[in-house]
């Protein structure tokens, strides 16, 4: 990896730190994609996981009083057994195609998030398990598990209280299990120091953003972001295998 991708790399994770400090959830969705983009399925994928897990760690530290433990159980076991199928199909897709399902994978997570906003799709028992198991296939092949959370928590109506801290033990977990089925991505430790610096940024300016937007705000941020990196990911998919 040149040192010019290193710092490219930084820009994404800032974003989705900041996302994610502001909002609640978004790391994944927001700095998933962009890192794609910049680096490639297999590699931004993992590393997505990798920092998701530092930044949900810091965050359930402040939390984790308000986490909905029987919840992270409930939808953290059909997750995990979505992994296995995730890791294979990242294995054995080549580059192109991939990055087009990535891409794709985070604008379909998208529109899921801005349909349950309206409709109560994901209830119970039942919905925990359709939840996590999509959540955790598209973790590992995209990086992007939250926003199936996000549409079982609107379903559920949780408040904000219990989503944030529930959603990070949750994807912390996940995110363990999907970076151990892939194993670590060959980054530089430059790479690795401008992704956890953009970490640092962008969690202290979310928490800056954070005392001075509206709710409303913050889900469109999420959404624009978010797809912008959805679309990239496609086009540098479509451009790879052409």
């Amino acid at each position: 990896m040149s040192a010019a991708t290193a710092v490219l790399l930084a820009v994404p994770v800032l974003v989705g730190a900041l996302t994610q400090r502001a909002t609640g959830l978004g790391f994944g969705l927001v700095g998933g994609p962009l890192l794609v983009a910049a680096a490639g399925p297999v590699v931004g994928v993992s590393m997505a996981n990798a920092l998701s897990m530092v930044l949900c760690s810091v965050v359930l530290a402040r939390t984790w009083r308000d986490t909905d433990w029987r919840a992270v159980l409930t939808l953290a076991v059909p997750a995990l057994a979505g992994v296995p199928l995730g890791a294979l199909v990242v294995r054995s897709t080549p580059e192109g195609p991939l990055l087009i399902v990535v891409g794709s994978m985070a604008i379909l997570a998208v529109g899921v998030v801005v349909l349950t906003r309206q409709r109560r799709l994901l209830r119970g028992t039942p919905g925990a398990i359709v939840a996590g198991a999509l959540s955790g296939f598209m973790n590992v092949t995209a990086g992007v598990g939250g926003p199936m959370v996000s549409a079982y928590a609107l379903s559920e109506q949780w408040s904000r209280r219990v989503l944030i801290p529930t959603a990070q033990a949750y994807l912390l977990l996940v995110n363990a299990v999907s970076l151990v089925s892939k194993g670590v991505p060959p980054i530089s430790w430059f790479g690795w120091a401008c992704g956890l610096g953009g970490l640092v940024v962008g969690a202290l300016a979310g928490e800056w953003l954070d005392r001075r937007i509206d709710a409303a705000t913050g889900r469109r941020l999420i959404i624009v972001v978010a797809l912008a990196g959805g679309i990239a990911a496609v086009v540098r998919g479509v451009l790879t295998t052409a």
